[in-house]
């Protein structure tokens, strides 16, 4: 699950980290540039959607094998070509297998650790965390070191490989356990979980994409932020860098600390209170406390490991962590898509961060609403 994990977000961050030179190589217009860089959250939205009806017909653990060979396969592809479109046919690609993934593993998790969801969602989710800011940093000084951009993206099709090699024997025998229980499954034939039906579901979904939106804003625009505040480029880079940094723990403590408690309204409302702070210094004083701004951002930005560890303990079994999964993920997504592009639509109309800020604080108080329903212990199955 850790060495899954690692690799959830190397496709998207490194391919961040090199646009300009993918750009040129590739000569990609500005607008097919902007479709790539939107494209991962469409793809997590569209494609993750379909992994409750793959579990309902193939063992979780032979679908993840082929997510990850097609995220390996993905990523190894787009950099042997010199076609726009083929780079982004096997860019998407390469996406389905993170699509399928992010959806599994809170089902894998409840499936194989069902009284340690906390310690293994904090632990997957800390890897996730960690991979998304190796990449990001180590993308372009491997293309420097190898003489091309195609270096940069493409060393992380091996990393996605060898996630593969654990879970071959689990899919085998997944494959022979799933054909002996077949004929009682049929049986039971028990009703499918509907979340999208259900209050669960939809506070879920809300809570997951409005902190999702936050995040993308932040990756998307932190940087220039700190820029505007009269920070040199490489430092503004290294403060949005300290935010992921500073959330590796976060990312482990969370989960563990979900898990203990009966009702998860003093996390939501503790990491509604972080947020709100920061959001208000980087509007009022981005430069003078730049640091106090970036770790309270960072344990703002908790949400998104409480979300996961919420999943899990908001369902009763695995098929109905999948469907929560998948429907809150999907569904997340494609409210996330929003963030940043509206963060930069009221920069350029208003020519400065506080319309924008304005705008992060709104959705923040729609995400701290959603949460104080998913505090409360409940199950999706008992809502149907």
């Amino acid at each position: 699950m850790l060495l899954v994990a690692l690799n959830l977000r190397a496709a998207v961050t490194s391919l961040g980290a090199l646009l300009d030179e993918v750009r040129t190589g590739l000569a990609l217009s500005g607008t097919v540039a902007g479709f790539v860089t939107t494209l991962p959250t469409i793809a997590f939205a569209g494609l993750g959607a379909l992994t409750p009806w793959l579990v309902r017909r193939f063992a979780p653990a032979r679908v993840l094998v082929v997510a990850m060979l097609a995220l390996a396969a993905g990523q190894a592809l787009r950099v042997a070509t010199d076609s726009a479109a083929v780079f982004l046919i096997t860019s998407a690609l390469a996406l389905a297998g993170i699509a399928v993934a992010n959806i599994l593993l809170p089902m894998l998790v409840k499936q194989y650790f069902p009284h340690r969801t906390g310690l293994v969602t904090g632990a997957y989710t800390m890897a996730l965390t960690l991979g998304t800011a190796v990449a990001a940093a180590s993308a372009v000084p491997v293309a420097h070191a190898f003489g091309s951009w195609r270096a940069g993206l493409g060393v992380w099709a091996g990393l996605a490989a060898l996630a593969v090699l654990p879970w071959v024997p689990l899919a085998l025998r997944a494959r022979a356990a799933r054909r002996s229980r077949a004929r009682t499954e049929a049986a039971a034939a028990p009703a499918r979980i509907r979340p999208g039906r259900t209050r669960l579901g939809w506070a879920m979904a809300v809570y997951f994409g409005a902190q999702s939106l936050s995040g993308y804003a932040i990756m998307g625009w932190l940087a220039q932020l700190f820029r505007d505040a009269g920070f040199q480029p490489q430092t503004a880079g290294l403060l949005l860098a300290g935010v992921t940094a500073l959330g590796v723990p976060v990312a482990l403590l969370m989960p563990a600390l979900a898990g203990r408690l009966r009702t998860l309204s003093p996390l939501v409302l503790g990491l509604t209170a972080a947020s709100t702070v920061s959001y208000l210094g980087l509007a009022l004083a981005p430069h003078d406390a730049a640091l106090l701004w970036v770790a309270l951002l960072a344990l703002g930005q908790g949400a998104f490991p409480l979300v996961l560890t919420t999943i899990g303990l908001r369902a009763r079994t695995a098929e109905g962590t999948v469907a929560l999964s998948a429907f809150a993920q999907s569904t997340g997504y494609l409210i996330a898509a929003l963030g940043p592009l509206l963060v930069g639509v009221l920069y350029e109309a208003t020519g400065g961060w506080t319309a924008p800020i304005g705008f992060l604080l709104a959705a923040l108080a729609v995400q701290t609403a959603a949460g104080l329903v998913i505090a409360r212990p409940r199950f999706v199955e008992d809502e149907r």
